[in-house]
């Protein structure tokens, strides 16, 4: 068992950082839901604070008055065991409570569970408020990308802050790196924290693979779009060529070709594209077409952890070629906390690694993300194998 002073420190933390992440917004901004992906910051606030109260405080401190009788209807996300809850598609519509109500909720959830863990708590709990420390990791780092979505689809392109660096070049050059065929061990199987989509830690067989040390570059996929990738089905899935024709895509998400020059919308506003640093908010479709192009291919979310003690990760998700789908042995755990993972393993690619806007002490070699192969609006990139 963690200490329970480690574990305060760390829940502290996190519910602190959440906060300073929102400090630049101006109030308006919390509300606002571009797609239905892209949730209004106001209900990341009050949803991590759902998840505590919940899984924790209603069911284990004695006595526990909960804040408002409606904000389990009004910040349940997808849990079915827990009962109704305002549909995805409708959270930026929730104009009350208000954001001074939420921030208000959110120290009261803090506060009474810093109480409760001024004692010993069980092994079980400590395991549950791991989980809700790093939900709520999870959901910092969706909300940056979301508060980038809102900004980078406002046609002032306003800027977050001026200090948040997004575009870190990686200064190596470009090596393939080669593996040999052989039996390999995936998945996690220290003692620290994990998800357990991570868990059933088994032995794979590889054949021989070569992967590259860096990531594409934004140059790299300039010559992609000259060379008529976005107009040429060869390198396409039928899926992928189909959402191009549908959605009449030509670019990243977030490039503008302006007066002769590309130039991307950042967190400090738009600005010219960086050509020697590594792509971002590309989908698994152009990520797949971009190594067919290039005579290569994804790696396989195997591969890239046999090799990522190798190169430098954790700028970009890395989109791999595996689908996302339960190690030997996978069991969800019982009641609400077994809709977590299990029940997202269809139609969904696992990407690898971390990004820009990951949370500290949250992501490991094994940790597995995971999107539909449409959805750009994270960090993701590319690294091409063979």
């Amino acid at each position: 068992m963690i200490k329970t002073k480690t574990l305060l420190q760390l829940f502290t933390e996190t519910r602190e950082h959440t906060e300073t992440l929102c400090k630049p917004l101006e109030i308006e901004d919390y509300v606002v839901q571009p797609i239905i992906d892209v949730s209004p910051p106001k209900w990341h606030l009050g949803h991590t604070t759902w998840f505590f109260e919940e899984f924790i405080l209603k069911r284990h401190k004695p006595n526990y008055n909960i804040f408002h009788e409606d904000f389990a209807f009004v910040f349940n996300s997808y849990y079915e065991t827990l009962g109704e809850r305002v549909i995805r598609s409708d959270r930026g519509n929730l104009s009350r409570p208000g954001v001074a109500k939420v921030y208000d909720y959110r120290h009261y959830v803090t506060n009474e569970l810093k109480e409760f863990l001024s004692a010993e708590i069980s092994a079980e709990i400590e395991e549950v408020l791991l989980i809700g420390i790093h939900h709520e990791k999870q959901h910092q780092e969706l909300l940056m990308t979301d508060i980038k979505y809102i900004f980078g689809n406002n046609p002032l392109l306003p800027k977050y802050n001026n200090h948040f660096t997004e575009h870190l070049i990686e200064e190596e050059a470009q090596q393939w790196l080669r593996y040999e065929e052989g039996v390999y061990e995936i998945g996690h199987s220290k003692d620290s924290f994990c998800y357990d989509n991570e868990l059933g830690r088994h032995k794979t067989y590889i054949q021989n693979f070569e992967i590259s040390n860096k990531l594409v570059t934004n140059g790299e996929f300039i010559e992609f779009i000259e060379a008529g990738g976005y107009k040429d089905f060869n390198h396409w899935h039928a899926d992928g060529w189909e959402w191009v024709q549908q959605e009449k895509q030509t670019q990243p998400m977030y490039w503008h070709y302006v007066e002769g020059h590309w130039h991307h919308y950042t967190l400090q506003g738009l600005q010219k594209l960086i050509p020697e640093a590594p792509l971002c908010h590309v989908s698994y479709y152009e990520a797949f077409a971009y190594a067919q192009w290039k005579g290569c291919r994804l790696p396989t979310e195997f591969e890239w952890e046999i090799a990522q003690q190798d190169f430098k990760w954790g700028n970009r998700w890395e989109w791999t070629e595996s689908a996302y789908l339960p190690y030997p042995g996978y069991t969800k755990a019982p009641g609400a906390i077994g809709e977590y993972n299990g029940k997202f393993m269809v139609n969904q690619k696992v990407l690898r690694g971390g990004s820009v806007v990951t949370a500290n002490k949250h992501t490991r070699p094994t940790y597995r993300n995971f999107f539909q192969p449409n959805l750009r609006w994270q960090y993701t990139g590319i690294r091409l194998a063979k």
